[in-house]
């Protein structure tokens, strides 16, 4: 009877999911602006829950299946992405270096996961000049989707199709899933428009800014909140605001594009699945579903009370101990992960990049 746990960094919560022999027995959330500085509680209730056969770790932008103890600086600054100039200051997730860094000398049986970029299940073409394909937490995201379809459908894992739209309280992505395996992305940074996330850069735009664009840039410019000052929490109040209407259409618009692009890397899903924070939203999933009712039909993935890339963690710490869950891990080819998230840039200049 393995017990394991998962932890998801976003960029509103930290969440946390532990399971019993493949079922929740914990789920919880913290807000990450509390985390920031202090990262205790989160650790303290991870411990007081375990022991644990295995817990699947945050990974940021993601590594092959590491275990917490071969993780060195190299792998910590594969999984933040962070330029030296910036490797001191509070950029992206608020804490999650730290985090990191604790989790490494925790102690606990703790393991980090790749993104969708290190999965070869993803044709290497479609890799070209990408780095956000889906990060970690997203590809835990697919798990918790592929393997709620398969329980609604009473499918195996790799008989699943889907394309999988997670709208965050910050970022939008959409990853593309055929027979189980996750075959083509559009990650946070470089797909949809988000609530506070701009999404895929302009070139030209990224140009100019030169020296101005900086980690926190990607987390601004969104459809609702581009400025990163609003509180989320009460998202019907939101909808219904005549100031946000413009954002609402442009965030969906842009949900719905993604869709209709990755229906040519998956031209027969079941469903378009749609999780993250605005998946409460019943207006936003019917409007989706009004759209896209030409591609498949649109379902929200069933909520829990932690997030869907937390359950998904925790599912696939699951399946590498070889739980109830096995079949997850086999048909995402998880094992298989190889190489760094910077393996695929061909653009003029890559050679120079560096991590700090």
């Amino acid at each position: 009877m393995p017990r394991v746990a998962g932890v998801d960094p976003g960029t509103v919560s930290f969440d946390l999911c532990v399971l019993q022999d493949g079922e929740p027995v914990v789920e919880q959330a913290f807000e990450t602006g509390s985390l920031s500085d202090d990262c205790r509680p989160l650790l303290e209730t991870l411990a007081r829950h375990g022991p644990y056969d295995l817990v699947y770790g945050p990974s940021g932008y993601g590594l092959p299946l590491t275990a917490a103890a071969d993780v060195g600086e190299r792998e910590l600054a594969l999984m933040v992405l962070v330029r030296p100039d910036e490797a001191r200051a509070d950029v992206g997730v608020g804490g999650l270096r730290s985090l990191l860094r604790s989790l490494v000398a925790s102690g606990l049986p703790v393991i980090f996961g790749p993104g969708v970029i290190h999965l070869p299940t993803v044709p290497r073409h479609r890799k070209y000049n990408r780095i956000d394909l889906g990060t970690a937490d997203k590809l835990c995201a697919a798990a918790c989707a592929i393997a709620d379809q398969s329980n609604r459908r009473a499918i195996v894992p790799d008989q699943t199709a889907m394309i999988l739209l997670e709208l965050g309280g910050a970022f939008s992505a959409a990853l593309a899933i055929d027979r189980g395996q996750i075959v083509d992305g559009m990650g946070g940074s470089s797909g949809p428009l988000g609530v506070r996330a701009a999404g895929a850069f302009d070139g030209e735009v990224a140009y100019l800014l030169g020296p101005g664009l900086r980690k926190q840039t990607l987390y601004s410019g969104g459809a609702l909140d581009p400025a990163g000052a609003l509180d989320i929490g009460d998202l019907e109040a939101l909808w219904v605001s005549r100031d946000h209407a413009e954002g609402w259409t442009a965030l969906l618009e842009a949900a719905v594009k993604a869709v209709r692009a990755l229906a040519a890397s998956v031209p027969t899903p079941h469903e378009v699945v749609i999780s993250g924070r605005l998946a409460r939203l019943t207006e936003l999933r019917a409007a989706l579903a009004s759209s896209l009712s030409a591609v498949a039909p649109a379902v929200a993935l069933a909520p829990g009370r932690a997030s869907a890339a937390a359950r998904g963690a925790a599912l696939l710490a699951d399946a590498l101990v070889g739980g109830r869950h096995a079949p997850l891990a086999e048909a995402l080819r998880l094992r298989e992960a190889s190489g760094t998230a910077l393996d695929y840039l061909r653009v003029a200049g890559a050679e120079t990049i560096s991590l700090g």
